[in-house]
């Protein structure tokens, strides 16, 4: 891991997130809370796990949201003694994370691709990681640079199989043999994201409105510069409310698979 524990993680949390009203109306749908806590906190506690503490948060919509909720982080998770005359603040016990994070804005319209190249600004000449802010999974960050390194590309994007929407069976003989709520099931390879990028990417981005998903990762395509770490194991956005009480329930039940830490 030696050359890795540097490398900044970039987290996308500026859309809308209109397919999740309910809750978007009111803050942004990385700050949409899972056992209490921020699927953003969640998607920053599984990198930490692996000693990548130093975050780039693009922000967009309600970005304001997020910078409330990282000004006060340190209030938080303490105990604290407030003297209403002065004014002044002792904090005492309790624990909050060893994490950086950088909170860039990059504009309410922006779209991904203008969020990828205004992070890829901000960071520099470094490889950097890479993701969506309303996505969990359990995918092993080392080996996933293990392979980016090996395979010399400008990017490389973590592809999963997505959940199957309903309850899976096997049949045998008349009978069912196997039955598995919503597996991951074979309906072929989508984007992940969990990326790991070099700084050549944001040449590929030509302005501020064109989207990540669109001709830049096309053309990085063309020109065979997209590896794909291929990841089968657990993998779930946050993109409905169905979604956020599936998340809810796995926490819950203490079963939730993205959950590396102690």
């Amino acid at each position: 891991m030696k050359g890795f524990l540097i490398m900044k993680v970039a987290i996308l949390a500026g859309g809308l997130g209109t397919r999740l009203s309910e809750e978007t109306t009111l803050r942004p749908k990385p700050m949409v809370e899972i056992g209490g806590k921020p699927i953003l906190w969640h998607i920053m506690k599984t990198y930490a796990a692996y000693g990548f503490k130093e975050f780039v948060v693009a922000l967009g919509y309600k970005g304001e949201y997020i910078k409330d909720y990282f000004l006060n982080y340190h209030y938080r998770a303490r105990s604290l003694t407030v003297n209403l005359h002065s004014g002044s603040v002792d904090i005492h016990n309790g624990d909050s994370e060893n994490w950086i994070v950088h909170l860039l804005n990059t504009g309410h319209d922006s779209s991904t691709g203008g969020r990828v190249k205004k992070v890829a600004e901000y960071i520099g000449s470094e490889t950097f990681m890479l993701t969506y802010g309303d996505g969990v999974c359990n995918v092993n960050i080392p080996d996933l640079l293990h392979f980016h390194q090996q395979q010399q590309r400008l990017a490389t994007v973590t592809a999963v199989r997505p959940p199957g929407r309903f309850g899976g069976l096997e049949l045998r003989d008349g009978m069912v043999s196997r039955f598995a709520e919503k597996p991951q099931v074979g309906e072929g390879w989508i984007n992940g994201g969990y990326f790991v990028l070099e700084p050549g990417i944001a040449d590929y981005i030509p302005d501020y409105v064109t989207p990540w998903e669109a001709s830049p990762l096309e053309n990085i395509v063309e020109d065979q510069q997209l590896a794909a770490y291929q990841h089968g194991d657990f993998w779930q956005c946050m993109d409905t409310l169905r979604d956020v009480q599936l998340l809810e329930k796995l926490w819950q039940d203490g079963n939730a698979p993205w959950k590396i830490w102690d």
